[in-house]
């Protein structure tokens, strides 16, 4: 094993830990930017570190592909590749069985993709995924598994969790850097709670370095989503990472946070950011508007980052759909958003003011107190007391805008 995972604060579910990783020593919760291949549209990797990233999530199926894990096991791994001196996870590969499902056939072997760059037959075994992942060199790599889409029921979720932990023993038999690269198993099960609690079980009887819960945020319900994480965070043990794959709306972050998730990752803060789109605490600004035109204030009043502190909500809007710069600072903005939220979690459960946190967060996000019925429920569960920022009955979710 080579991590160190210390819990530094709590707050009834909700922890803020120190998880110290080959190439850096991170607090969580956090939040992992994606760069797919090995950069985040954008930005140097200077940039990624002014910010607070910690760690950086690499695609080990469009890796392997561009620029090979030949390659990179020559130059001395991927984070050297890309000048990035803090940790890298990868993840599997597995993901592509969904997003890319027309090109992938799945046996007991493993997933057969055809080659998107020259058509060419790629046969990913779960062998094969972690030899790759022992190439690229990241801090933190993912087991296979067998992933399908959330919303599948019956007899494929359970063959795709049976699968997953059968799987879980051939990557820990390929794994051949236990010292150098924490390999973490990941709970399949769909929105059945058997399923989930089999997998749970399954994965923590193998004594990995930590956990993910996969599956989620593709296009379930909130109220699924968030008792799927509840169940498992219960489950899986105190002393490992808790990892959320795919999560990236600060709403959910937050919410996970409170049910004891660690670790998140997803592409939303910096592809949203490439339609003109701005997180701030009330939710979304869309640059692209009409009304933006004009506007001298910055994203976010609030905001110390380099973009809020230079940049005009105006100049942005004038950039936004002519030129890449445009892009760039708001991914910019974004990320820092994203990191300055993993630091105020982390803080305020060490400091043992997380409850507020949670409702002046929910506050600016819902100045009405349309509180979404799910996170109200969430809430409850995690023992945090909403009930200051809330309608006397919680709302449907519906996305924020603002202006």
């Amino acid at each position: 094993m080579a991590l160190r995972f210390e819990i530094l604060g709590r707050f009834n579910r909700a922890r803020a830990s120190r998880l110290t990783l080959p190439h850096f020593v991170c607090q969580t919760p956090l939040f992992m930017p994606v760069g797919t291949q090995g950069t985040i549209k954008g930005l140097t990797t200077s940039q990624l570190e002014d910010i607070g990233c910690q760690i950086i999530l690499g695609n080990t199926y469009h890796l392997a592909l561009r620029p090979t894990p030949e390659l990179l096991d020559e130059v001395g791994g991927l984070p050297k590749f890309m000048n990035w001196p803090r940790a890298m996870l990868t993840d599997s590969g597995g993901f592509q069985m969904v997003s890319l499902l027309h090109l992938a056939d799945i046996t007991e072997k493993g997933v057969t993709f055809q080659s998107p760059v020259d058509g060419k037959p790629m046969l990913l075994t779960p062998e094969e995924s972690i030899q790759i992942q022992n190439k690229i060199g990241a801090d933190i790599i993912m087991a296979l598994d067998d992933v399908i889409k959330t919303t599948t029921t019956g007899a494929r979720v359970k063959e795709a969790m049976e699968r997953t932990l059968r799987w879980i023993d051939r990557c820990i038999k390929a794994h051949k850097r236990p010292h150098d690269q924490n390999l973490f198993g990941i709970v399949q099960g769909g929105l059945d709670p058997e399923l989930r609690d089999i997998c749970v079980k399954g994965m923590v009887e193998r004594n990995l370095p930590g956990y993910a819960i996969g599956g989620l945020s593709g296009g379930e319900d909130k109220n699924s989503f968030w008792r799927v994480v509840a169940q498992c965070t219960a489950a899986l043990p105190e002393d490992k990472p808790r990892y959320v794959m795919g999560v990236g709306y600060p709403l959910d972050i937050v919410v996970c946070s409170a049910l004891g998730a660690d670790m998140y990752d997803c592409v939303y803060p910096t592809r949203t950011a490439r339609f003109g789109t701005a997180l701030v605490p009330e939710g979304v600004l869309k640059l692209k508007n009409r009304d933006m035109a004009d506007d001298t204030r910055p994203i976010d009043p609030t905001c110390s980052c380099m973009v809020c502190k230079n940049y005009t909500r105006a100049y942005i809007h004038c950039l936004v759909t002519k030129d890449a710069m445009g892009s760039q600072l708001l991914s910019y903005h974004n990320l820092y958003y994203m990191m300055q939220l993993s630091r105020n979690l982390h803080s305020s459960i060490v400091e043992k003011r997380f409850p507020k946190f949670v409702c002046d967060f929910l506050h600016r996000m819902f100045p009405k107190g349309d509180v979404p019925e799910w996170v109200c429920d969430a809430m409850e569960v995690a023992g945090i007391d909403i009930s200051s920022c809330c309608l006397s009955s919680c709302q449907e979710y519906d996305s924020k805008n603002v202006s």
